[in-house]
């Protein structure tokens, strides 16, 4: 093993654009990934579960373990995405594939970052019920996290879930809440940076020669479907994706160090990353935030990665 190799925990709710992200940090065989989590989200825990595992038989010669996490909300009822479909993953057959609930993800989470204190990195790609969990339990992880990059938010734009907030905050804000108080490093790229992405079928037919070509092209058929339907734009929006590759390039991205706060109990605002913009008044900056990311860049490189053999 590459001791030089970032240690990774992937906490995740597939998803197509999930499958995405797992292929490129697999692919790009920058990372030791200790775990893939689990999280309800874009689908129930069973789906998501079941979808994990799924992506990773699509990789050769991977053998990382998946440990499934919260089913609900920390004190919400899940409220499903719609653009997946029923699977989480709709335009393929996940149907046979082996998958068992083991409900330890966040005690396995609590463990990997205890074992290499400051070396271990989080890439949340769903709703924060797991991570928020885990601070819950032991708090301390919060000083033992290299740090968090987590999918979610919108700062500058429209949400995709209410009028302000995106989906994984939405589903569950009383948790992003949470690991936004805490003390853990934290990066967030919203919506923003992500809806500058947006790839066609034909972006895809560059991995016409590779083993799971068939799959993602069924995948993406679905997806792009789900999205023109939901939120009216004519191709996939690879939200999680964009926040991985933060890690392989954040050269890519304009950072800005903001305060940012949750809101838990606004009507028609529940789930909005409030940042501060007021001049002179941010005293608590809290996050990196990737506001813009070069899109064509990402695009070379996230085609270039799926194409390795």
């Amino acid at each position: 093993m590459n001791i030089s190799k970032r240690k990774l925990i992937i906490d995740t709710d597939p998803g197509h654009d999930d499958a995405l992200a797992i292929l490129l940090a697999f692919k790009s065989n920058q990372f030791d990934i200790q775990a893939l989590t689990t999280v309800a989200g874009n689908s129930t825990i069973e789906n998501v579960t079941r979808n994990a595992k799924y992506i990773l038989s699509l990789l050769e010669n991977v053998d990382v373990p998946v440990h499934s996490g919260e089913g609900s909300p920390l004190t919400r009822e899940l409220i499903q995405a719609v653009v997946h479909g029923e699977s989480g993953l709709d335009g393929v057959d996940t149907s046979k594939t082996e998958f068992s609930l083991n409900g330890d993800a966040v005690d396995r989470i609590i463990e990997i970052v205890k074992s290499d204190p400051g070396n271990v990195t989080i890439l949340a790609l769903g709703p924060l019920s797991n991570i928020a969990r885990a601070l819950i339990e032991d708090p301390s992880i919060a000083r033992d996290v290299k740090e968090i990059v987590m999918m979610g938010g919108a700062i500058n734009v429209a949400g995709n879930k209410n009028r302000v907030a995106e989906f994984n905050m939405f589903v569950d804000p009383e948790a992003a809440s949470i690991v936004f108080k805490s003390e853990i490093k934290k990066v967030l790229i919203p919506l923003d940076a992500c809806n500058d992405v947006v790839l066609r079928l034909t972006d895809f037919e560059e991995l016409k020669n590779t083993s799971y070509f068939v799959p993602i092209m069924s995948m993406m058929e679905k997806f792009i479907e789900g999205i023109g339907a939901d939120e009216g734009v004519q191709g996939a929006l690879v939200y999680d994706a964009v926040a991985a590759y933060y890690l392989l390039n954040p050269e890519a991205f304009k950072v800005e160090e903001m305060d940012i706060v949750v809101e838990t109990e606004g009507e028609y605002t529940f789930g909005m990353t409030v940042a501060e913009k007021r001049l002179g008044k941010s005293n608590n900056i809290n996050c990196s935030v990737g506001m813009k990311v070069d899109e064509g860049q990402f695009r070379k490189d996230f085609l270039g990665i799926l194409k390795r053999e």
